[in-house]
C-alpha cells in the first residue's frame, strides 16, 4: 500500500510538472475546450470553482450562492473539512473537493468558467495568475497581491488573457460607487488637496497576551502541522515557516510575510472610489509619518502614513493621511458631526468596531466642499449639516446599482457588463497600498518615479517592491 501511495504521488506531480510546462509553453490555449477560453459561458449559469472556503472565503461563497447565477463545480481548502469550513461544505455538500488547487485545474479545468479566491493575501498571486493563464474568470480577494511586482504581474496578465478580473472590495459596484463618480462628474467633489483615511479598530497584532506581539522578536515555535491541512500548499509561494497556528485562520494578517496589514485590508474598502474617481494614480512620495510599536515581523501598533500625489491634469497635488491604530486617532474637523457607519459592513477581523471612537472612514477637502465618508458602500456627506442642506438643490441625480458586487462579476463573465473594480483599476490602489506597506517595513519617507516604478531614494525599499523571491517549485507563477 506505501509503495503505491509513494508511486501515485509521483505520477501526481508528474501530471502537474508537465501540466504547468504546458501552460508556460502554449499560454493554455489547446488544453481546455474552447468554449471556456476568453469569453463568456455558454450557459444561463458561470461555472464556478472555490479557494478558500472558510472565514472571508465562506462569505464570498455564500454571497454568490445567493446570486442563483452560478453552478459550483469545485471547492478547494487547505484545511478541508477544518472547523472553519463547515458552513460552506453544508451549503454546497456534492461539489468535488480538492487541497491543492493546481490538482483542482489539472482535474477540473474544463469544467471551470471562474474561480473565486478567498485565500490569505500572499497567497493570491499564484491562483489567480493559474487561473488567468488558462482563461479563467477570477474574483480575488482584496488586496490582489502581497507585493508591488505581483500586483503588476496581475494588471498584466488580466489584460494578456483578456479575463473579466474582479478584486473583492464589494463596495465598489454599491451607492457609494455611483454617488462618487456622479458628484465627480457633475464638479461637486472637484480640485481635492487633502484626504484624511482611518481605520481606528483593534487588530489581532495588537498587544495582546496570546502571542505578545508587539514583542515579538523572531517568527512562533515550530507546532505539529495539523493531519488535516497542507501545509506546504497553504505556503505557496512564501517562503519556508515552520507551522503555528498563529499563522493561520486569520492570524496571517499580523505578519510582514503573510499579509498587508490594516491599510491592505481596509484601504481597498476606504480610499477606493477616491483613488479611481480623483485618478491618483500612484504617489510620488510615501512618508511614514509615525510608527508606534515597530517590528521587522508584524505590522506597527499605531501608523500615520503620507501618501502625496502629484497634480494629474487639471487636478492639484494632493495629500492623502492614513491612521490606523486603536488610539492614533485623525485630526478631523470641529463640525465633523456624527460618523458615517453602514451596519452591513463586517466588523474587523478581531473584535468589533468601536462606535465610541472613530469607525473607519474618511474626510474629503474639496474645492469649497468638505465630505465625510465611511466604509465599503456608505455614501458621502458634505459638512457642516447647513451647508448640506444648502447643496441639496444642487446635487445630481445619483443611480441606483444594478447589482451588487458578486452580480456585477458574474455579468462581466458573460460578457454583459465590465467589471467595476477590474484589476485595472485596483491595481494601482494596491500597488499605492503596497508602497505604504514598504514605508512600515523600513519606517522611512519614500521617493517613487511612478514612471520607472523605482524607489530613488532607498535601496532596500526600492528592493522590496519585488516582494520576497518564491520558493523553489513555485516560481513557474511569475513566468505566466
Amino acid at each position: 500500500m506505501k509503495s503505491n501511495h509513494i508511486q501515485e504521488l509521483a505520477v501526481a506531480q508528474m501530471r502537474r510538472r508537465a501540466f504547468l510546462k504546458g501552460v508556460l509553453a502554449t499560454g493554455a490555449a489547446s488544453m481546455f475546450a474552447p468554449r471556456l477560453m476568453f469569453g463568456a459561458p455558454t450557459t444561463d449559469k458561470v461555472n464556478l470553482a472555490c479557494i478558500g472556503i472558510g472565514n472571508r472565503g465562506g462569505e464570498d461563497i455564500a454571497m454568490f450562492h445567493k446570486t442563483g447565477m452560478v453552478n459550483f463545480v469545485a471547492l478547494c481548502d487547505t484545511d478541508m473539512g477544518a472547523p472553519h469550513t463547515q458552513k460552506t461544505l453544508k451549503l454546497i455538500p456534492d461539489a468535488p473537493r480538492f487541497q491543492d488547487f493546481r490538482k483542482m485545474f489539472d482535474k477540473m479545468g474544463k469544467d471551470i468558467d471562474a474561480v473565486c479566491i478567498g485565500t490569505p493575501d500572499f497567497s493570491h498571486f499564484s491562483m489567480a495568475m493559474l487561473a488567468m493563464s488558462l482563461g479563467k474568470h477570477v474574483y480575488c480577494e482584496k488586496p490582489m497581491g502581497h507585493s508591488f511586482r505581483q500586483i503588476e504581474l496581475m494588471m498584466a496578465a488580466e489584460k494578456k488573457y483578456k479575463v473579466a478580473a474582479q478584486m473583492g472590495n464589494q463596495g465598489h459596484s454599491e451607492a457609494n460607487y455611483y454617488q462618487f463618480k456622479a458628484w465627480t462628474e457633475a464638479g461637486i467633489i472637484k480640485n481635492v488637496t487633502k484626504i484624511t483615511a482611518f481605520m481606528n479598530s483593534v487588530r489581532r497584532w495588537h498587544d495582546t497576551p496570546k502571542f505578545a506581539f508587539s514583542k515579538l522578536t523572531d517568527y512562533l515555535p515550530e507546532e505539529p502541522v495539523p493531519t488535516s491541512l497542507d501545509w506546504d500548499c497553504w505556503l505557496t509561494t512564501a517562503q519556508q515557516h515552520a507551522y503555528n497556528h498563529g499563522y493561520v485562520n486569520g492570524e496571517w494578517r499580523s505578519w510582514f510575510d503573510f499579509g498587508n496589514g490594516a491599510l491592505g485590508d481596509w484601504g481597498a474598502h476606504i480610499f477606493d472610489t477616491a483613488h479611481e474617481f480623483l485618478q491618483l494614480g500612484l504617489p510620488t512620495e510615501v512618508e511614514a509619518v509615525k510608527l508606534d510599536g515597530y517590528s521587522p515581523l508584524i505590522f506597527p501598533q499605531a501608523s500615520t502614513l503620507a501618501f502625496r500625489f502629484p497634480a494629474r491634469g487639471t487636478q492639484p497635488p494632493l495629500e492623502l493621511t492614513w491612521y490606523d491604530g486603536q488610539n492614533n486617532l485623525p485630526p478631523l474637523p470641529d463640525d465633523m458631526g456624527d460618523s458615517v457607519v453602514d451596519g452591513n459592513i463586517p466588523p474587523p477581523s478581531k473584535g468589533a468596531i468601536d462606535t465610541k471612537k472613530r469607525p473607519p472612514g474618511k474626510v474629503i477637502y474639496g474645492e469649497g466642499l468638505t465630505f465625510k465618508g465611511g466604509s465599503h458602500a456608505t455614501t458621502l456627506k458634505i459638512i457642516p449639516e447647513a451647508k448640506a442642506k444648502e447643496m441639496e438643490s444642487k446635487l445630481p441625480p445619483v443611480p441606483k446599482s444594478p447589482g451588487n458586487h458578486y452580480v456585477n462579476f458574474l455579468r462581466a463573465c458573460k460578457g454583459e457588463e465590465k467589471c467595476h473594480s477590474n484589476f485595472a483599476v485596483a491595481g494601482p490602489l494596491c500597488q499605492t497600498m503596497a508602497l505604504g506597506v514598504i514605508a512600515q517595513r523600513v519606517n522611512a519617507k519614500l521617493e517613487f518615479n511612478p514612471a520607472t516604478k523605482q524607489i530613488t531614494n532607498h535601496k532596500l525599499a526600492n528592493e522590496l517592491l519585488a516582494g520576497v523571491p518564491p520558493r523553489k517549485g513555485w516560481e513557474q507563477f511569475y513566468k505566466l
